[in-house]
């Protein structure tokens, strides 16, 4: 097993409901370490910018607007296998689909409001991690 970091996101319609420290509770009781964490409200460019893969697909516009709508928690994980653990503590992005006692199952309202965001692997978690954070702010 390898330790690795990974990207989260809580996102604003989580942050909106003041579910900031429940879903880190969540990561940590699995073995994640918070190694940075800020909160930002994402301007339209950066929204789209981190969201620049889907520019294509039809809900993008839906996607920046949700994602410009209030605070965004950024946060680095650390821990072994952080990027699959991350996407298995998180559950399926349809929430009606999603595993019990994960975190999408718990507290997402839809499939576009599923309350958080993790990368996919390792490449994506790398680049990511840069959009959001200076090396001098990952702190292990």
């Amino acid at each position: 097993m390898a330790i690795e970091r990974t990207f989260s996101m809580i996102k604003p319609d989580a942050t909106k409901r003041n579910l900031t420290g429940a879903i880190t509770k969540v990561f940590e009781d699995n073995g994640l370490r918070v190694v940075a964490s800020k909160r930002v409200w994402m301007s339209k460019r950066e929204a789209e910018g981190f969201y620049a893969v889907h520019k294509e697909r039809p809900f993008f516009g839906e996607l920046v607007e949700g994602m410009t709508s209030g605070p965004t928690i950024v946060q680095v994980l650390e821990g072994e296998n952080a990027i699959l653990k991350n996407r298995e503590i998180m559950g399926a992005t349809n929430p009606a689909q999603a595993a019990e006692g994960t975190i999408r199952k718990q507290f997402a309202l839809s499939i576009g409001e599923n309350s958080v965001h993790g990368s996919d692997a390792p490449e994506t978690a790398a680049q990511e991690i840069k959009y959001w954070f200076a090396d001098t702010e990952i702190v292990g």
